[in-house]
């Protein structure tokens, strides 16, 4: 079948770039797209302070709206959160508490923050809270108003609730609800920022259509939805999932130089895939990259994680990552021998004069710089704030907390500094 010639940059991007997967009135929403500014949102309900990667396409389409020209709109589900999404799951979310949610909010509003403008321009990203109206509506009175627009065939028919009762697993009412209030949502939108478009995974394609569908038959406006497809790795996996947990965004739940070692050990067959969804490289560019071959394709590899991480956590940090990264698999460093010439270049006197300590004492700058992880005070620094440091098995985060001698581990009597959670152990051996 071949795919629609779109006129519009946002569509024509979308489809160079392998976000598309489903489109209502595809025609339409071009020419909407192509003659003004188009407000487009995706929610994201607030179960943990942080999404993990695999909601990162959700926030570059965001991104790519912004990018030609639309409005985005970021829809935190502070109302719906409290019910919890059925899609793709076996068991109900444990329902969270009002203040739990307003904190994952305040905390995952920092990673927006990064890949959107957000402010009051006419393309200007926003975030809404949902909460806002849905806990204003009584029970009747949501019923009367919208619950006549379902039916439960039409309900029962859609993936989200057809593969859970095939799997046998209980759906509650309350769960019931949710393409109700999603449906609603758009509607909202609609009516108070002219929001015509709602995107979304592939697995919300019941409930965005249901929500145009919504928007469609009670007001007569026009509404569109487009879904993006199932992303899985080249080996069959679930993007973002690894063995060893989620990928999240938040520094705090992942250091920048994990992060940045995700994307280094994509499969090479994800590489290209990859720049064109979650980085900015011109398509030239990408089609260069992906073609290399054998070890050539970790220099493509490199590129995606310096992108994708700039993007995330600002360009120090994926440069550091990346230093940290080429010290410890690249470079074999293994035991580096530190003496007092080596650290301070001077004597006890002259050092306390420079503002530095005695020699008895390390700061975590000093034995990251001295076991090679990073070529300056100032890189060691970055890496250690950024949480990608452990020194005797311990995450540190202050570049200047100080390590005593009588603190070095044994057998090996070193300091053990590892950079990243699976990192190579470098020995930093007072001698």
């Amino acid at each position: 079948m071949t795919e629609p010639a779109f006129q519009s940059d946002f569509l024509r991007t979308l489809q160079a770039r392998g976000y598309i997967h489903q489109v209502t009135h595809p025609a339409e929403l071009d020419a909407a797209a192509a003659a003004g500014i188009v407000t487009g949102y995706i929610g994201f309900d607030a179960t943990a302070p942080s999404l993990h990667v695999g909601s990162l396409i959700q926030i570059m389409m965001l991104r790519r709206l912004q990018q030609a020209g639309g409005k985005p709109i970021v829809l935190m589900g502070g109302g719906t959160t409290k019910v919890g999404d059925p899609t793709g799951k076996d068991a109900s979310r444990p329902q969270l508490t009002d203040e739990i949610i307003q904190s994952n909010i305040a905390s995952i509003k920092t990673v927006f923050e990064k890949f959107l403008v957000f402010g009051d321009g006419p393309t200007d990203a926003v975030m809404v809270d949902n909460d806002q109206w849905l806990s204003t509506y009584g029970y009747v009175e949501f019923l009367r108003e919208y619950g006549t627009h379902f039916t439960i065939n039409r309900m029962l028919a859609f993936d989200s609730v057809k593969l859970r009762l095939e799997r046998e697993q209980p759906m509650t009412f309350l769960e019931f609800n949710y393409m109700l209030m999603q449906s609603v949502d758009f509607l909202e939108l609609n009516r108070a920022r002219n929001c015509t478009l709602q995107m979304g995974g592939s697995d919300q394609w019941g409930n965005i259509v249901s929500g145009v569908d919504l928007v469609r038959r009670v007001d007569h406006k026009a509404a569109f939805g487009l879904t993006t497809p199932l992303l899985t790795t080249a080996s069959g996996g679930k993007m973002g999932k690894t063995a060893q947990g989620a990928v999240w965004l938040n520094a705090e739940q992942l250091s920048p130089y994990d992060y940045w070692q995700f994307w280094r050990n994509v499969d090479d067959a994800d590489v290209g895939k990859f720049l064109r969804l979650f980085t900015d490289l011109p398509l030239d560019e990408i089609a260069r990259l992906e073609a290399l071959e054998d070890a050539a394709i970790n220099d493509a590899k490199k590129t995606l994680a310096d992108a994708a991480t700039t993007m995330l956590h600002g360009a120090d940090a994926a440069a550091d990552a990346r230093q940290a990264a080429e010290a410890v698999f690249e470079k074999n460093i293994t035991i580096a021998l530190v003496t007092k010439d080596l650290l301070w270049r001077g004597t006890d006197e002259e050092i306390a004069r420079n503002g530095g300590v005695p020699f008895t004492h390390r700061s975590a700058s000093v034995l990251v710089k001295e076991a090679g992880l990073a070529p300056s005070m100032k890189q060691a620094g970055n890496l250690i704030k950024g949480g990608g440091i452990r020194i005797n098995n311990e995450v540190v985060t202050d570049p200047n907390r100080l390590f005593s001698l009588d603190e070095v581990e044994q057998p090996s009597g070193a300091f053990e500094v590892q950079a990243g959670k699976r990192g190579q152990i470098m020995l930093v051996r007072p001698v």
